[in-house]
């Protein structure tokens, strides 16, 4: 099966002179630029955690494997330059699984000029698994990490949080030409994308930047699809609840000078609106602002990352 499958996926992938030596070999060369720094991301989905194969084709779960990987260089501001794809597949259906995820693969790959550079197929009696390794480039600028925040600085967002589990967790955009074109035009000092649920998320650039961040609860965007889900639900927990820690909305988190941050604003250059949501101050912690102007725990919630027993 494997040797079908690799000569198959060899036919679909166009020259790319990025890939020194491509899929064929034991490993794969790439030409990355001189003057940029590698950025290296990997992630493991599986059925039943990420997604449901009974439930979704499998060109969307190929689709989201990859965006996935590309949102978080997004999140680095690095531009896409090549991924490595692993698979362990159910043995029953396995062939025609493995080209279903990569026609939802391959599209995703071409329209954010990622090469593929390679990877491994196997079967095995479990259920599916997905690994990806997206290399990227740094730009001029360098990387943008989550440690940079600082006292005075605004905290805004891309698009709108909450409620993913109804589609959007597949069908979402990484957003890489945003933070590239943020990376570009403006001083950002910190970055991340939203996988683990907006609080959480908050959280890790308030840890890795030792500072707090205070949140306007009226100023976070809430989707259509958070509102729906609470409706539901009964409004337990409610649309702002579901906004704060569904996670999977895949949006930026972006933190700059307050002055820039309002000449954003104003311009909103993207499709997608940019939004500011809170300000970083020097007390550690994730904060709402009261109705009296003194700050208030806000509760971190979201998706936890089981580790290992």
């Amino acid at each position: 099966m494997e040797r079908e499958f690799i000569q198959w996926i060899r036919t679909q992938l166009p020259p790319d002179p990025r890939l020194l030596l491509g899929a064929g070999d034991d490993a794969a060369v790439l030409d990355l630029a001189q003057q940029a720094g590698c950025v290296v991301t990997s992630d493991l989905l599986m059925d039943q955690v990420d997604f449901l194969v009974d439930e979704c084709s499998p060109q969307r779960i190929g689709r989201k494997s990859l965006a996935v990987n590309l949102s978080d260089l997004a999140a680095m501001a690095a531009r896409p330059h090549s991924v490595v794809v692993s698979l362990a597949l159910p043995r029953r259906g396995a062939h025609a699984l493995a080209v279903g995820l990569y026609e939802g693969i391959l599209p995703l790959a071409r329209e954010f000029k990622a090469s593929i550079a390679g990877g491994d197929t196997n079967t095995w009696d479990g259920p599916l698994v997905i690994s990806i390794t997206a290399i990227g480039e740094t730009t001029g600028s360098g990387p943008v990490a989550r440690s940079g925040a600082r006292p005075g600085d605004t905290v805004l967002v891309t698009g709108d949080f909450g409620g993913s589990i109804l589609s959007k967790h597949l069908d979402f955009t990484p957003r890489v030409h945003e933070a590239l074109c943020l990376h570009r035009d403006y001083q950002l000092h910190a970055l991340t994308d939203v996988s683990d649920g907006l609080s959480v998320d908050l959280s890790h650039i308030v840890e890795e930047s030792g500072c707090g961040i205070v949140i306007n609860r009226d100023s976070i965007p809430i989707s259509e699809a958070a509102i729906q889900l609470a409706a539901q639900m009964g409004d337990a927990p409610s649309a702002l609840a579901h906004a704060l820690s569904d996670g999977e909305d895949f949006e930026l988190i972006i933190v700059m000078a307050a002055d820039a941050a309002e000449q954003l604003v104003q311009q909103q250059p993207f499709a997608v609106p940019v939004t500011p949501i809170g300000h970083v101050v020097e007390d550690t912690g994730l904060w709402w602002c009261g109705e009296h102007g003194d700050l208030m725990p806000l509760e971190i919630s979201g998706y936890e990352h089981r580790g290992v027993e």
